[in-house]
């Protein structure tokens, strides 16, 4: 059988995840394992360079019949602690936004959100003098209070919709073999169940507690709850760009 090629995040919130691979044997023999930043995760299930992936939700809308095949997300119940917008201006104040080139989920969180719950119609530009910015994973450790406003879009999500979110899922664009899922789901719960055998080896980090959020700022389990916010999400974002003709 030729091994599954699969994509994970190399974020610090996929720790767990990482720490349960590298302990099941089983599965490592059954696999290739290779870590990109979301949207390379994402680009490699798209282009069918691997067969599974960590990928951001958003991306699954470019993955025609894929599978989620895992119990686990990486997921949040209100405040993430890592998804923001950050801004020099009160949210309604702001006119450009700039977007997360690590992102694909975010990005398009961030504007639902701003359609929707903020009823705010902003620019997205590519430039650094940017009302606001989006701005995702390790890189906003101990960033909250370096700018005027921060938002975290995790917490703004569930204020809309009442619904924790995730922002990726373990899917693949093709059938692969039911002994994989089966040890993929093993060894991330064992991860999960593990996690604090690793807590000594965290960097540190000013002004941001990372045990606290991989404990209890992402939520892992991939529930019904989160599924019906992805495809809420889905619904929202395939709104994004239509045009209402009066």
């Amino acid at each position: 059988m030729d091994k599954v090629k699969v994509s994970a995040v190399s974020y610090i919130n996929t720790w767990p995840f990482m720490y349960g691979i590298k302990h099941a044997e089983e599965l490592l023999e059954l696999s290739i394992i290779e870590t990109d930043i979301p949207s390379q995760c994402a680009q490699k299930l798209i282009d069918d360079q691997v067969d599974v992936g960590l990928v951001p939700v958003a991306a699954l809308l470019d993955i025609p019949d894929y599978k989620i095949i895992a119990d686990y997300c990486i997921g949040s119940i209100g405040a993430v602690t890592s998804v923001f917008i950050f801004s020099k201006k009160p949210i309604e104040d702001i006119q450009t936004l700039r977007l997360d080139s690590h992102s694909r989920t975010s990005n398009n969180l961030a504007r639902v959100l701003l359609k929707n719950y903020w009823k705010k119609s902003v620019t997205l530009v590519d430039d650094e003098n940017a009302d606001a910015y989006v701005l995702i994973g390790d890189r906003t450790f101990g960033m909250v209070g370096k700018e005027p406003y921060a938002y975290d879009l995790g917490e703004a999500w569930s204020n809309f919709t009442g619904l924790p979110f995730a922002y990726a899922v373990w899917a693949a664009n093709k059938s692969v073999p039911e002994q994989f899922v089966s040890l993929l789901n093993k060894a991330l719960k064992w991860g999960l169940d593990h996690r604090e055998d690793f807590m000594d080896k965290l960097p540190d980090v000013e002004n941001f507690d990372l045990e606290e959020y991989l404990m209890k700022s992402i939520d892992y389990d991939l529930t019904a709850q989160k599924r019906e916010a992805i495809t809420l999400f889905h619904q929202y974002i395939r709104e994004l760009d239509i045009v209402v003709v009066e």
